[in-house]
């Protein structure tokens, strides 16, 4: 049996192939095909632009698939929604689907964009968005470079953005934030029901939330003589206690935990300081809570 995957081609293809790698699952892909191959015998991947997958899965063509929760939102699709896997192609934070319009213009709600045009790819949630506002407005499909559009070609945007730089550039501004999106790992309602499906599924989230997880974390070690050791442990943050191991030396310990990688160089110091000797900071690939 195969669990039918859709991945998502484009922006997000890279960050998301280097998730999995470190989740343990190696794809190759052609630059000219749409089916890379797996390493894991039991996927059947398939790269597809992110707008298709929520159709592709709620459709049953795909078992499950990731993509943005702005295009679930979009295609009003009926998926299961198994996991928020929070990663962009550029940081870890969601993005932000908002209503832009120049610096300057007259609009600055919604209700000011009576009789406006919209230039967007989120037409559907758009349409909605301004249907329960009580607002109408003629919303125009847009391939993409939304930005450029306005003022000549649209007096307002409806877009996704990361870090707001290409609106900046554009002499754009935010108005209004229509929906916070991160990439979702979803399902079909039939595969879900399935006791094989679900479980490949449900390893598939677990596996890629632990990759997430480690992005942001280290692990470390050392050598602590029991002297020093309610000294070194004072210091030293940990998700849990610090696992304790004895060395040969019964006047030693063996120190491990994991920790947050921003405050590892702030941090060394103090350890070593404290009594602390050999220690060694090393990479995760995964973290299971």
């Amino acid at each position: 049996m195969k669990l039918r995957l859709g991945l998502p081609k484009g922006s997000l293809q890279d960050a998301t192939l280097a998730m999995f790698q470190k989740a343990g699952y190696e794809f190759q892909v052609n630059s000219r095909s749409y089916a890379p191959t797996a390493d894991d015998e039991e996927l059947d991947p398939l790269l597809l632009r992110p707008q298709e997958i929520p159709r592709y899965v709620e459709a049953g063509i795909l078992d499950a698939g990731l993509t943005g929760k702005d295009w679930i939102v979009d295609n009003g699709s009926d998926i299961v929604e198994v996991a928020k896997l929070v990663y962009s192609k550029r940081t870890r934070r969601p993005v932000r689907i908002v209503l832009a319009a120049a610096n300057g213009s007259d609009i600055n709600c919604v209700r000011d964009l009576e009789g406006k045009r919209i230039s967007t790819e989120y037409v559907r949630m758009t349409e909605r968005w301004l249907a329960e506002n009580g607002v109408k407005a003629d919303v125009e499909f847009s391939w993409g470079a939304c930005e450029a559009k306005v003022p000549e070609l649209a007096d307002a945007i409806v877009v996704n953005t990361e870090t707001g730089s290409s609106l900046v550039a554009h002499n754009l501004c935010i108005v209004e934030t229509l929906l916070e999106s991160q990439t979702m790992l979803i399902a079909n309602k039939d595969a879900w029901t399935d006791d094989w499906k679900r479980r490949k599924i449900e390893n598939l989230s677990m596996l890629l939330t632990g990759a997430l997880n480690a992005q942001s974390l280290v692990g470390l070690k050392m050598n602590v003589p029991r002297a020093a050791l309610a000294d070194v442990t004072q210091v030293l943050p940990a998700l849990k206690k610090p696992t304790l191991s004895p060395l040969s030396d019964d006047d030693w310990v063996a120190v491990e935990t994991v920790i947050e990688e921003k405050v590892v160089r702030d941090l060394i110091p103090k350890l070593r300081r404290a009594g602390a000797q050999g220690i060694v900071e090393y990479p995760l690939n995964k973290v299971i809570y």
